[in-house]
């Protein structure tokens, strides 16, 4: 990645939902989404620039975010992450 993301209010498109989250970056580096294995699925997508943002893995309790969902600048907008990563953990997540 030339330049990195870094800072707050980049905008990141969840694929599942269609919504956009506003998210705080700190990165230099990217997943690039054709090198993603059989059963990986890219889940967010920077509207900045196209990276992408995040994947899940299909029928494991695996998924990931390339920003900083805990910083809040939305400042709500990827809490549902939280949930999600609970239910995960009990076995309860209808989206595993």
């Amino acid at each position: 990645m030339h330049l990195g993301h870094r800072g707050a209010n980049h905008p990141v498109k969840n694929l599942k939902t269609k919504k956009v989250e506003i998210t705080s970056q700190n990165h230099g580096f990217e997943v690039l989404a054709e090198s993603l294995p059989a059963g990986t699925t890219a889940t967010h997508v920077s509207l900045f620039d196209g990276t992408l943002e995040g994947l899940e893995v299909t029928g494991k309790p695996v998924f990931s975010v390339q920003h900083h969902p805990e910083a809040s600048p939305g400042p709500q907008d990827s809490q549902y992450l939280f949930q999600r990563f609970v239910e995960l953990m009990h076995g309860t997540d209808p989206n595993a």
